[in-house]
């Protein structure tokens, strides 16, 4: 299991255009949530580092979209070498984790590419001109370190974002499995090296 970190995108990146399949056969893009700040996690099923927050994420995402943050699921792995995340694996993966957001699938990699992501999970939100405030963690907890699943990190930049306040620019990078790329598609930005 090789750590990645989050490649800490500039704070203030425009949120790049994106137009996918959801697992419910419907396609999503980025213009869907004019005017809505918006939460983009780059994510898997297979994951450790996912399957970790797995029900921390569903109950994420039923209270933070009632209260009007819209949340969107990108699944960018190759799917030739990691066919557990393809998309009717997908589909099964959102229904039996009572994902509400949609769940996307980016097949050729343009997505994480145009986000710089890094990792699984990767977390980008963005205020409601889809101007980017946090990249970063969920919160501190690791499989198998013992710390208690908060979401502290993410829901700070969350409830500053939904109130209009500012959010701290100091934020810890996510840490996760490395985007799963395709054979010499890997983009400039991914070294392969584990994180410190």
């Amino acid at each position: 299991m090789v750590k990645t970190a989050s490649t800490m995108l500039p704070l203030g990146t425009t949120a790049p255009d994106f137009s996918l399949p959801n697992v419910d056969g419907s396609t999503v893009s980025l213009s869907d949530y004019a005017g809505k700040p918006l939460l983009v996690i780059f994510m898997c099923n297979h994951c450790p580092f996912v399957v970790h927050l797995r029900e921390a994420l569903a109950a994420f995402g039923d209270e933070y979209q009632a209260k009007g943050l819209a949340v969107v699921g990108i699944s960018s792995n190759d799917v030739e070498n990691y066919p557990q995340d393809g998309p009717e694996e997908m589909k099964a993966e959102a229904a039996s984790a009572g994902y509400q957001f949609a769940y996307l699938y980016d097949a050729d990699q343009a997505a994480a590419k145009a986000y710089k992501a890094a990792c699984t999970p990767d977390f980008f939100l963005f205020d409601a001109d889809h101007a980017l405030v946090y990249r970063g963690q969920y919160d501190s907890s690791r499989p198998g370190n013992d710390v208690a699943i908060t979401g502290e990190d993410l829901k700070a930049a969350c409830d500053a974002v939904l109130a209009g306040a500012e959010v701290p620019p100091e934020q810890k990078p996510s840490i996760g499995c490395n985007i799963k790329w395709k054979a010499g598609s890997e983009p400039e930005y991914f070294t392969g090296q584990p994180a410190v």
